[in-house]
């Protein structure tokens, strides 16, 4: 995937360490530092916060062709990560020093275009977050996290578990399991063993 001008893509590829990584690889965790930063260039990650208590919540995805800006921002001020970096689906991940990427954002105005740019996206993501949390109904935020993850697989049938989708959303295995069945009853969903398939278009 070129991600690019032949020049900046060259200097990309050479400094980074290319990495292929299972799905579930923990590939961040919270309060690490941070000596490199992802650019993802097939499959996809996902980024929790969590709390003291282990408690969890999704921040955002990871597509191909994008970056973590959280980890790019505590890279170069020197501090821990905020966030865990979870592979969602089995990836190609160029590991790119922090120097570099920092360095870049002077003397490369595409790779300054493209950090800026992944900056606004996320701050977006996070207030679509925050929003859901403070004004949503859970069954809203279970069904908007479902149509994000159709949208990252490209298909509205992937495997999840309850525990998984309980986890992305800071809640409990038993509250999403039972508001599944009623989405379900509703037709919006169809549920198999560790599967979910949405029934409307992507």
């Amino acid at each position: 995937m070129k991600l690019f001008g032949a020049i900046l893509e060259e200097e990309l590829r050479a400094s980074s360490q290319l990495k292929t990584l299972a799905a579930e690889t923990v590939l961040m965790q919270t309060n690490s530092y941070i000596r490199s930063i992802p650019v993802v260039l097939s499959g996809s990650m996902r980024v929790m916060r969590e709390d003291e208590d282990g408690r969890e919540i999704l921040l955002y995805y990871i597509k191909p062709g994008e970056s973590c800006i959280m980890s790019f921002l505590a890279g170069i001020h020197e501090d821990t990560s905020k966030v865990r970096l979870v592979v969602e689906e089995d990836a190609e991940v160029l590991m790119l020093p922090v120097a570099k990427a920092s360095e870049w954002i002077k003397t490369y105005p595409e790779w300054a275009e493209f950090i800026f740019k992944l900056y606004h996206k996320r701050f977006e993501e996070l207030l679509d977050v925050i929003n859901a949390v403070a004004f949503q109904k859970l069954d809203d935020r279970i069904f908007t996290l479902l149509k994000r993850k159709a949208s990252v697989y490209g298909s509205n049938e992937f495997s999840i578990t309850h525990q998984q989708l309980a986890e992305e959303l800071g809640t409990t295995r038993e509250v999403v399991s039972r508001l599944l069945k009623q989405m379900e009853k509703q037709q919006l969903i169809t549920l198999s063993r560790n599967k979910i398939t949405l029934n409307t278009a992507l």
